[in-house]
This record gives C-alpha cells, structure tokens and sequence, in this order.
C-alpha cells in the first residue's frame, strides 16, 4: 500500500498560478504511475493529469491542456502538478492517486491509492 500526501493548494486569484506537490510513502515504487484528479463540488471526481513510473509518458485532460504541466521526482516518490493561467472552473478538491497499472491511467479505476486531497479555489 502507498501512502499519499498532498500539499500546496490554497486560493489564488484568476491567471495565477500554484504548483501542488504529491509525496509517496510506504511500499512505493518509481515505476508506480501517478495520477492527479480534481472534483468540483455536486461533480464527479475528473481526470487531470497522469504520468507513468519512468516519466515518459504523460496524458493531460483537454481542459487543462497548455496551461497544467505534470512531472515527477522519483528520487523524492514525489509527483507535482504544474498549474498556470488558473481560472475559476479550476476550484475543486485535488486527488493523488498511485497505480502499479501501466494502461487506462486516465481512468480513476486504474487507481488504488488515494491521497485525502487539497482544495485549490480560484476567485475571478
């Protein structure tokens, strides 16, 4: 099992920018994936960004395409989550999440760890 911590949110205003942090703890892995989620109040926990163990490879959402940047600090089991240009649509509760699965990674059932997640609100 991992253990995720996440750090780094807060209220910034429109076209700011926060970079949130993901530490790792417990059995981990570099060549786990890691995942980053967000949901909105009365929504669905959403996709935002993932990598895979090596870092290699990364998938970003569309909605946040040029703007959120995912990379990742194997030597510190730690994942970040870039975000620019923020705007107020970006507000919900953000979610680390671990995987041993190589495929699906934009899926929040690839997943089977799940950090307790950080508020990010974004006023216009």
């Amino acid at each position: 099992q991992v253990q995720l911590v996440e750090s780094g949110g807060g209220l910034v205003q429109a076209g700011g920018s926060l970079r949130l942090s993901c530490a790792a703890s417990g059995r981990t892995f570099s060549s786990y994936a890691r995942g980053w989620f967000r949901q909105a109040p009365g929504k669905e926990r959403e996709f935002v960004a993932a990598t895979s163990g090596s870092g290699g490879t990364k998938y970003t959402a569309d909605s946040v395409k040029g703007r959120f940047t995912i990379s990742r600090d194997n030597a510190k089991n730690t994942v970040y989550l870039q975000m620019n240009s923020l705007k107020p649509e970006d507000t919900a509760v953000y979610y680390c999440a671990a995987t041993g699965q190589t495929q699906g990674l934009w899926g929040r059932g690839s997943y089977d760890s799940w950090g307790q997640g950080t508020q990010v609100t974004v006023s216009s």
